[in-house]
């Protein structure tokens, strides 16, 4: 099985070291293209098997699954550089760009030329894709069964994944692409109260983090909620309720419920 990974930015790049680790795909056979020398560069330098490649339309000749992991405001140009090209019979088509929806694919290809819809995959990663943990959701349009289960188990190497309707990808993105930077940015807060409850920042990182990591082993290792947990350390009139009660008079749980609906 080949694959061709159009855009070699932070996500592409990150797919294509995931899937060159992974045991689906050979490293020699995966081919990453970019316009930038210097991206093409890079992913020399992680791997020598995998293949360069500036020319999107040869790339994509031979493969049997194309990733396009551009920005949004290209994938059109990208799909009318290469759907002349497309065996929509063998070919699997994969976009990574966040908001750009089937019937846009779709259209994309209709305008391009094309008499016929391909099988197409949305896939939404977030940046843990990088170290193999990302939460991704796919979506599948015109796929068989068997297709949809080959796409997952390809994305679960890098990762958790979930088979969502397509409604769901913006909340999605939101959950858990935003989600991201939405945890990192409580951890960045509970590193500074650290620093002002008179730790050093090395050491009040290396708690919350760690700390944060136990609570998400908590709920994966004993498939609990998190309310659960939360129980087990709020004895009555202790220190651990009353500082959740404080956040909770700051909106805490408001407020991230507030900011997921608007990236949403």
């Amino acid at each position: 099985m080949k694959i061709t990974l159009i855009g070699t930015g932070n996500i592409g790049s990150a797919i294509a070291r995931g899937l060159a680790q992974g045991t689906i795909i050979k490293a020699s056979d995966i081919t990453c293209t970019d316009r930038a020398e210097a991206s093409l560069a890079k992913m020399k330098a992680f791997n020598s098997e995998l293949r360069l490649s500036t020319d999107n339309v040869e790339a994509s000749r031979k493969a049997d699954i194309i990733i396009i992991a551009v920005k949004p405001w290209m994938v059109e140009r990208v799909i009318n550089e290469i759907e002349g090209i497309l065996d929509y019979e063998r070919q699997i088509i994969v976009s990574i760009a966040a908001g750009v929806t089937f019937e846009q694919l779709t259209a994309y290809f209709e305008h391009a030329g094309s008499m016929a819809t391909p099988t197409l995959f949305r896939v939404i990663p977030n940046t843990a894709i990088e170290v193999l943990s990302s939460m991704t959701f796919v979506s599948a349009l015109n796929a068989s069964n068997e297709q949809s289960a080959l796409i997952l188990r390809i994305f679960s190497e890098l990762g958790n994944t979930m088979l969502v309707e397509e409604r769901l990808m913006m909340a999605g993105t939101a959950l858990a692409s935003s989600g991201i930077a939405f945890a990192l940015r409580y951890i960045r807060a509970a590193i500074e109260g650290g620093v002002e409850l008179g730790f050093y920042p090395q050491e009040a990182q290396e708690i919350v983090v760690h700390t944060v990591k136990g609570a998400v082993d908590l709920l994966l290792t004993n498939k609990s909620n998190p309310e659960m947990e939360i129980d087990k350390v709020t004895t009555p009139g202790g220190i651990t309720i009353k500082g959740l009660n404080e956040m909770e008079l700051s909106g805490f749980t408001s407020a991230v419920i507030r900011g997921l609906k608007k990236s949403r």
